[in-house]
């Protein structure tokens, strides 16, 4: 750490070009002494991007940034927030913190928090920021996390997790190809708590995880603004009843979705009529974990096609994780030629041409509230122009 950062002159600097040019910045010449201009740069670039992912570091004086990777790879303070809520008795160890955020928002639910990083620079920033944010049951550790458990003596209620995935293709992906290797060290987990909490990507498949572990008993899918996020996988030591699975949105409110694995092999009937009153598009959290055929018998929806996974209902549905439509007209392809001065953010779901293509062959104009869905049903393709009534 660079403290010659912290001194106020420079932080009103940082303050007043938070949206300046950092490139710019970075080449010229530092106003400041003791302090380059890369620094500099990298202050401003990496509190910019806490604007809103981590507005409490954000809205703090004299925070100390890491580098900007750091910051792009930690958790938001929305997610670290619902994280928190997963905990488990006094005392959690954090094996992977990194700039420290899901360890902070644990420390203000429990009485102590273990924080393992092994890159020393990074763990002094972030026990400085806990510091300031006064976070003082935080221990701060320099060292690889499971080495330290294997170690010591200590004992933990929960253990929490994130490991670093290492193949970044977009193939399915397996814990086995992440850093630490959990599956590897489930055993010693085990033995030092009562409770284990696995973050992952959101790529990585469900059931490719539950053959990897054991003692799953709940896995949240959580996801902000129709993003999934992260994946939780909540292992508690001893437990062999049915996984529950766990859809949450973190928006302005905060909705859930659960059920029981088993409840995936339900299955629904598909509408023999013409969708009216609203279309229903899941939060991506809803669709990652498969529930397709629920979806339609838990909010009382009909299916408009086994493939669409698109929904509908005489009447509105608020209670619904995802998107809602008010169907205003329903076109055939061929009515669709003869439409004039067509407008709306265009849906394809189901359907073989992509949007953008539609866009330019039915001269569709960008419009704030109006939407064009294409999709099919048994009976064929359909396009459906509908006005938006709910966001997420």
């Amino acid at each position: 750490m660079n403290e010659n950062i912290l001194k106020n002159e420079l932080q009103c600097y940082i303050t007043e070009h938070i949206n300046a040019d950092v490139n710019k910045i970075a080449l010229s010449k530092s106003l400041f002494k003791n302090v380059s201009s890369a620094e500099l740069a990298g202050q401003i670039a990496a509190k910019k991007k806490s604007i809103h992912k981590l507005p409490t570091w954000f809205n703090h004086d004299k925070i100390y940034y890491p580098v900007l990777l750091s910051i792009e790879q930690c958790s938001s303070e929305t997610t670290a927030a619902y994280k928190a809520n997963l905990a488990i008795g006094g005392s959690l160890i954090d094996l992977t913190a990194g700039f420290g955020v899901d360890s902070y928002f644990f420390s203000k639910k429990l009485d102590e928090v273990y924080s393992c990083e092994i890159n020393s620079e990074l763990l002094e920033i972030t026990a400085y920021n806990a510091k300031i944010l006064g976070a003082n049951n935080i221990n701060f550790v320099v060292e690889d996390g499971i080495e330290f458990l294997k170690k010591n003596k200590l004992k933990f209620n929960t253990i929490y997790i994130d490991p670093a995935r290492r193949s970044h293709s977009n193939k399915v992906f397996k814990l086995k190809d992440c850093t630490p290797d959990v599956t590897e060290h489930l055993p010693l987990f085990l033995e030092k708590t009562k409770r284990i909490i696995i973050k992952t990507a959101p790529l990585l498949d469900i059931s490719a995880g539950l053959s990897e572990l054991q003692n799953v008993s709940e896995i949240h899918i959580v996801s902000v603004k129709n993003e999934c996020k992260e994946i939780l996988w909540v292992i508690d030591k001893g437990f062999i009843g049915e996984t529950k699975i766990i859809c949450a949105t973190l928006n302005t409110t905060t909705k859930t979705f659960s059920f029981p694995i088993s409840d995936l092999r339900l299955t629904t009937e598909i509408a023999n009529t013409l969708p009216v009153g609203y279309i229903y598009e899941p939060d991506v959290a809803l669709l990652k974990s498969g529930a397709f055929n629920l979806i339609a018998e838990r909010f009382g929806l009909k299916k408009l096609h086994s493939q669409s996974q698109l929904y509908f209902s005489e009447e509105i549905k608020s209670e619904f994780l995802g998107r809602i439509f008010e169907i205003k007209s329903l076109l055939n392809l061929n009515e669709l030629k003869k439409e004039k001065n067509l407008k709306g953010n265009v849906i394809v779901r189901n359907f073989p041409e992509k949007a953008e293509n539609l866009v330019k062959k039915y001269k569709i104009s960008s419009s704030h509230d109006d939407f064009i869905l294409f999709t099919q049903t048994n009976a064929g393709y359909l396009v459906i122009k509908a006005k938006i009534m709910q966001h997420y």
